[in-house]
């Protein structure tokens, strides 16, 4: 009679798989390996064969896997290690010149691009190979001694770029760091990659199962009517299954929760009787500031704030009486009693192109189409602003637009209206706040409480006379611009605004759906 220890063993063996047997028998001398030296010693046709079955093997708890990340290093382009860097080429040309010569001289000779004469000298400089001055309003290089003697004798950054060219990829554990550092601050040169190392061991379970009598034979899940006639059924061995064994999840296709977000959103606005408009991300600043009544010398206008366009960089005004219109009210107010911004209002810089930096104008664009009541309208898009990319701000985000025009429209409607959209969203304590927003006059904040902390969720107000009174509306116009992403942030439970799309499989499957 077998000892309880035997039977757990055949039990054990009885239940591998044939790649999980190749892998054990391969382990039992080697005892500790990597993916690809199992392959080849298991006769397992890939390194991914031998992890889906070292991986069933964890589970069993008869290998332990090991991981170890390295940074491989290669060039961009092999043609870099064939040529001499910029300030090299540069150099020698210098030194034909009898060491002095100007960045006209350096572009003649046609040995440098346009684009690799400013990197030729900054590197000229940084390693003391020559000065940069200004002679005569042009800018001249001139060889230092330390640039004369790099004629004859190549820097390490220099050899590295070889040695690269030569081998293909090295290991960055293996390089003198500060030459590393070097060449990565020049992004035409070399690029990183991080490779996982894997390593399979036997544990103290395993070495006693490879030990054991392991048969490989062909395994069948299931006796066939081909196996039972054949006879074929005597040869083969029925794989058994142990079904408390761990199986991996199963996850069906679904939306991405920032999809899913959207369309519920749409679909409280659909349902409260609104309309959804849309429009375009590439507009003029006629319409994504001038119509909001926004002065041309508004900061907001910057570089720093607005991504403008070069093709087009242009694009047509709407029809000159809505343009005179928008003009009179930037000047001196219109007909209206405003005093407008006092200042010439020019049509080259209402002209110019931009990615739109909030989705306002869509509506403002629908009012001037639409000027009569009853209006209520919606609209979900991105947008896009030059900012940093940090834990809550991103240079191209959502924003959740709406309006409301009516006879009666007043701020406790305004106020009503989104506290019924955050009701619908789960939000169940609310509150608004007095705030100052350009185009809307009175302004407000709306805020949540989330898990005993108050959030501020967006801004919303009444158009002021001088957004709408150019378009021919003569009634009050309820105005919300709300961010989604924040409102996401909430919903998900998440710090870091970037995780929304990141696309981390694992957060996309967990995150619920209803």
């Amino acid at each position: 009679m077998s000892a309880p220890e035997d039977i757990q063993v055949e039990q054990i063996v009885s239940e591998l798989s044939n790649n999980e047997k190749s892998i054990l028998l391969a382990l039992r001398k080697l005892q500790s390996s990597d993916p690809s030296e199992l392959a080849r010693k298991g006769g397992l046709k890939s390194d991914t064969e031998v992890m889906n079955a070292a991986y069933w093997l964890k589970v069993k708890n008869l290998v332990t896997i090991s991981e170890k990340v390295r940074t491989e290093v290669s060039l961009k382009s092999k043609k870099s290690a064939t040529k001499d860097l910029p300030e090299r080429r540069a150099l020698k040309l210098l030194n034909k010149m009898d060491g002095l010569g100007s960045v006209k001289e350096l572009q003649k000779s046609k040995k440098l691009k346009g684009s690799e004469i400013p990197i030729a000298l900054g590197w000229l400089k940084k390693k003391g190979w020559a000065t940069i001055s200004k002679q005569s309003g042009e800018t001249v290089a001139e060889l230092t001694e330390k640039g004369r003697e790099a004629l004859d004798k190549r820097g390490p950054d220099e050899a590295l770029v070889r040695e690269l060219g030569e081998k293909g990829v090295l290991d960055a554990e293996e390089l003198d760091s500060a030459i590393l550092k070097m060449l990565k601050s020049r992004k035409e040169l070399i690029t990183q990659k991080d490779v996982i190392n894997y390593t399979i061991t036997l544990t103290d379970l395993g070495r006693v199962i490879a030990a054991a009598d392991i048969t490989i034979k062909k395994q069948v899940s299931q006796l066939t009517p081909e196996l039972i006639q054949s006879g074929e059924w005597k040869s083969v061995e029925l794989r058994k299954y142990d079904v408390q064994t761990f199986a991996p999840a199963q996850h069906g296709g679904k939306l991405h929760p920032m999809a899913n977000e959207i369309q519920k959103i749409r679909q409280i606005f659909l349902n409260m009787g609104f309309t959804e408009v849309e429009g375009n991300f590439v507009e003029s600043c006629f319409w994504n500031m001038d119509a909001l009544f926004t002065a041309q010398d508004h900061p907001v206008r910057d570089l720093q704030d607005t991504f403008y366009l070069d093709k087009p960089g242009k694009l047509p005004l709407p029809e000159t009486k809505m343009v005179a219109s928008v003009k009179a009210m930037h000047e001196h107010g219109g007909d209206i009693g405003s005093l407008g911004w006092r200042y010439e209002w020019k049509e080259a810089e209402a002209c110019k192109a931009l990615l739109r930096t909030h989705t306002t104008l869509n509506t403002i664009r629908y009012l001037s189409e639409h000027p009569n009541p009853p209006v209520k309208v919606f609209g979900i898009g991105r947008v896009f602003r030059k900012e940093s990319v940090t834990y809550k701000h991103l240079p191209e985000f959502m924003q959740i637009e709406g309006i409301v025009m009516e006879k009666s429209a007043s701020f406790p409607m305004l106020i009503g209206i989104l506290k019924e959209f955050y009701k619908r969203m789960g939000f169940e304590k609310i509150q608004v706040r007095p705030a100052y927003f350009p185009y809307t006059e009175p302004s407000m904040e709306v805020w949540v409480e989330f898990k005993g902390k108050w959030m501020e969720l967006g801004g919303s107000g009444i158009f002021r006379p001088e957004v709408t009174a150019p378009f021919g509306v003569k009634h009050p116009v309820l105005a919300w611009g709300l961010g989604l992403e924040r409102l996401a942030m909430l919903r998900f439970d998440i710090k870091d605004i970037r995780q929304l799309y990141i696309s981390d499989l694992n957060w996309i499957r967990e995150t619920s759906v209803l």
